[in-house]
């Protein structure tokens, strides 16, 4: 018997030795890495079969890679909020986004590195090569800590400059192009279901812990729940939906497709509906904003009349009138126009008291610098230990008036290149609505980061500085894209026609 199972096992070598060695070995490593490394060397050496797949398929299939990217990216503080990610946050997305541009570079032949060659890069190549130099600031006379540099540099700069390259490599093509903003548009519906959940069925478990452990302070105001959804926080959540809904109304509004007209437009009222909901006044601004952007790409009477006219009317409902007063949401989203506001007050305050301290500081206390970071004796603690409330006065604080406009010069000149293309280079209507939409998302994230600390959390900057990126290839498939959306219109109306033949013939 026993020479029956020795020949039976000799032979499944024989057929299958390179993956029967392949696999004791990789059990012998994972036994020493539990025995030197622990439980956590031997789940990661346990898992390396899984990268090996994973590989694969980022070679074999590009975009499977960039869309794992997108739902990582948008559902990352999600997972953490539930105790479900652990890695620390950041890391999946550098990891995916650098192994993207080293497959982009691998396969030269299938990758057009002339996207890049724009005032976009040029900007953020600015932007980062000022990061870089703060590694030398020691304004506090703490030394130079690299390590701390290095952390805060990856997400005040180098994230940004990774969802540039990105996304101009990889969305070069109309199917491409929709598929992005379908994927966009059905998540941003899902955060809203979320956000209804949470309102009608109530917290999950780790929400509420959250809540719990600090969040209530700043998501129960005045009798009012600010709700956050999906996102790290309501403030979050409120002005991702602004500038989603802007730019979900602007593409509904130019676009030729009538499906595209009704779903954007549907996914553009929903997003204010959520937006409401998360009772962050500023994101009403960041709504207007978004429009004013359109209104001055537009170049068309046609539109500027009516879109005017409804912004003046959604306007003059909220300051002039009591409609909808009843609802919390809604009153909360009123008190923004009320200049006595004791939040604005407050926000006002830190930031002269900040003001002070900085004119010591030009170029700031230090990318990655925090409070525990900083002597008790020095007196610019005190500026890292004042909330920030916003990502300007964030920047401002760890780079100094120096680094804070440098940062709004960059990001002007991707804005105002962005902006000219969309003005001057695009013919197609329905293209320019779409470029004009990402522009005008990109304001309204801004004006919300003047306000709130957002601008660099997930999702925004992915999506975002990636969406700006497209912009500049936009006019390189024109051409592509009105055959495309020919075709489109093609099928819509040969569906006409059929749907019309068929009532007549059921007269007969």
């Amino acid at each position: 018997m026993a020479s029956v199972y020795s020949n039976r096992l000799s032979e499944y070598t024989h057929e299958n030795g390179g993956r029967v060695l392949l696999l004791f070995l990789l059990f012998l490593l994972s036994l020493y890495s539990l025995k030197s490394s622990g439980i956590n060397g031997m789940a990661m050496v346990s898992a390396s079969p899984m990268i090996v797949i994973f590989v694969y398929l980022a070679f074999k299939y590009r975009m499977f890679t960039f869309w794992l990217l997108f739902v990582i990216n948008y559902f990352v503080m999600f997972l953490v909020k539930e105790n479900k990610m652990p890695l620390p946050a950041s890391i999946p997305n550098e990891l995916l986004e650098i192994t993207m541009i080293a497959i982009a570079i691998i396969d030269l032949k299938e990758t057009h590195f002339e996207n890049l060659a724009n005032i976009m890069l040029v900007a953020l190549l600015g932007w980062c090569g000022f990061c870089i130099l703060e590694i030398l600031n020691d304004t506090c006379d703490i030394g130079i800590k690299i390590d701390a540099w290095f952390t805060g540099a990856r997400l005040m700069a180098f994230q940004l400059l990774y969802a540039f390259i990105v996304f101009s490599l990889y969305i070069t093509k109309p199917n491409r192009l929709y598929q992005l903003l379908f994927v966009w548009a059905s998540f941003t519906l899902f955060s809203a279901f979320w956000c209804w959940k949470q309102i009608h069925i109530g917290w999950s478990s780790a929400e509420q812990a959250w809540l719990n452990a600090g969040g209530y302070r700043t998501h129960f105001v005045n009798g009012i729940v600010r709700y956050f959804s999906t996102f790290t926080d309501a403030a979050n959540f409120g002005i991702h939906m602004a500038a989603a809904a802007a730019a979900f109304y602007i593409i509904a509004i130019t676009n030729k497709v009538r499906k595209h007209k009704i779903f954007f437009g549907i996914v553009g009222i929903i997003c204010t509906w959520s937006m409401f909901q998360s009772g962050t006044r500023t994101a009403i601004f960041c709504l207007i904003a978004g429009f004013l952007v359109f209104l001055v790409l537009s170049k068309s009477i046609k539109i500027i009349i009516p879109v005017t006219v409804v912004l003046l009317l959604f306007l003059g409902i909220l300051i002039f009138t009591n409609i909808g007063q009843g609802n919390n949401q809604i009153r909360r989203m009123r008190s923004a126009f009320n200049r006595n506001d004791a939040s604005a007050n407050v926000r006002d305050i830190n930031k002269a008291t900040l003001a002070k301290y900085m004119k010591d500081a030009p170029w700031g206390v230090g990318i990655g610098i925090f409070q525990e970071d900083i002597p008790a004796n020095n007196r610019l603690r005190i500026v890292a230990s004042i909330p920030p409330d916003s990502e300007y006065v964030f920047i401002w604080v760890r780079t100094g008036i120096v680094g804070i406009s440098w940062f709004v010069i960059c990001n002007l000149l991707m804005l105002l290149g962005a902006c000219s293309v969309v003005f001057f280079k695009i013919k197609n209507k329905s293209l320019m609505g779409i470029g004009a939409a990402w522009c005008a998302a990109f304001v309204s994230l801004h004006l919300g980061g003047y306000a709130n600390q957002i601008l660099m959390q997930f999702p925004n900057v992915l999506i975002f500085y990636g969406g700006l990126a497209t912009v500049f290839t936009l006019p390189k498939f024109e051409k592509e894209f009105n055959e495309y959306e020919a075709n489109q219109l093609s099928k819509e109306t040969e569906r006409k026609r059929l749907k019309l033949e068929k009532k007549l013939a059921s007269r007969v």
